[in-house]
């Protein structure tokens, strides 16, 4: 009986480690991609205790063996033994460097005075607040309401967003991109020394069973904004909670259509969600660069009562130093996949 246990339970291991190689939107398929550290820890104590498995064993060890092996190479840019995707900046950079923390507040959450705790400490040029609504968005005006460029838009459906800028924000618009409840705001930033760089907030909905049965309109609305960057080749950065994991399909395949590096990969997962499950975390909340920029911090900041922890990150625009980034590339199948994910995004209605 124990044998036949252990048998099984490798057997599903390699079940979702293979679902999660599938190109389908379905949202329990695309979840799969979520705990692959979770995954290989599994495996690990599977192919610990496989001699247990008797007569199975033969089999029990190659399968967990074979799940760890895949899930570590997948996870493994996000660790510090992968080279730095996005190079360290030198310091004297001062103006040309601004500090962006992104907060996922959890509508429900009412401790509003962890969070501005945090970012009167921290003093960040920019903040980019998730699901907060007007409860919130009145807590943050009384504490960062005479900073000087504000974007507002409270939602109740666990997608508002709030943008509090010590930059000049310039040509700031919030866009509707793929569905008419889930907003994006999308502007020029311009730092002390007069560089300008374009800005892209997101928060697009997430595959889950209360939320979306697919990934579709997630997917369409990362790689469209991915489309947007590449065909303009201007410096951009993308934050936000992008609902979606580091190293899943859609992000890898976001990072080649957009050509944008991802600044944790050789530093750290960094794990944001869940805040409240130290055994179940994943990195969800992002930001993401262009190859003109460097580096200073990366750091996940305290808990504050939402199931995800700020994220607060220090980037330097240095595009004399582009060159030594090693911007990814998608193929021809791969832009392919984009362009029809983006035009069946617009198109399908949702259903949940």
């Amino acid at each position: 009986m124990t044998g036949l246990i252990l048998l099984g339970l490798a057997l599903l291991l390699v079940t979702v480690t293979v679902l999660g190689k599938v190109p389908v939107h379905d949202w329990w398929v695309r979840a799969c991609e979520f705990p692959r550290i979770q995954i290989a820890v599994f495996a690990l104590l599977l192919a610990v205790v496989s001699p247990l498995a008797g007569e199975w064993f033969a089999w029990v060890l190659p399968a967990s063996v074979l799940v760890l092996v895949v899930q570590f190479f997948r996870i493994l840019p996000w660790t510090r033994l992968w080279p730095l995707q996005v190079q360290s900046a030198e310091s004297g950079q001062d103006e040309r460097c601004f500090t962006l923390m992104v907060a996922n507040v959890l509508t429900p959450n009412r401790d509003s005075d962890g969070l501005i705790r945090q970012v009167k400490d921290q003093q960040p040029d920019l903040l980019l607040t998730l699901e907060s609504d007007q409860w919130w968005g009145d807590r943050l005006d009384e504490a960062f309401g005479e900073w000087p460029c504000i974007i507002r838009i409270p939602l109740d459906n666990l997608y508002g967003m709030h943008l509090y800028s010590r930059l000049p924000l310039e040509d700031a618009e919030v866009k509707y991109l793929i569905q008419d409840d889930i907003p994006s705001i999308h502007g020029w930033l311009r730092l002390p020394q007069g560089s300008r760089f374009r800005f892209h907030a997101l928060h697009p909905r997430p595959p889950a069973p209360s939320e979306s049965e697919e990934s579709l309109w997630r997917d369409a609305e990362l790689l469209l904004v991915g489309q947007e960057i590449r065909e303009s080749g201007l410096p951009s950065v993308v934050a936000g909670d992008l609902n979606d994991v580091a190293w899943s399909r859609t992000t890898r395949l976001f990072c080649k259509v957009s050509g944008m590096l991802d600044p944790r990969r050789g530093r750290g997962m960094f794990s944001t969600f869940h805040a409240g499950h130290w055994f179940l975390r994943w990195p969800l909340d992002h930001v993401f660069t262009s190859e003109h920029f460097t580096v200073k911090q990366v750091r996940r900041l305290a808990y504050f009562g939402s199931d995800h922890f700020p994220m607060l990150v220090t980037l330097c625009y240095r595009p004399a130093r582009a060159g030594e980034h090693e911007t990814p590339e998608a193929d021809a199948e791969e832009h392919q996949e984009a362009r029809e994910t983006i035009r069946e995004g617009k198109i399908r209605d949702q259903e949940t």
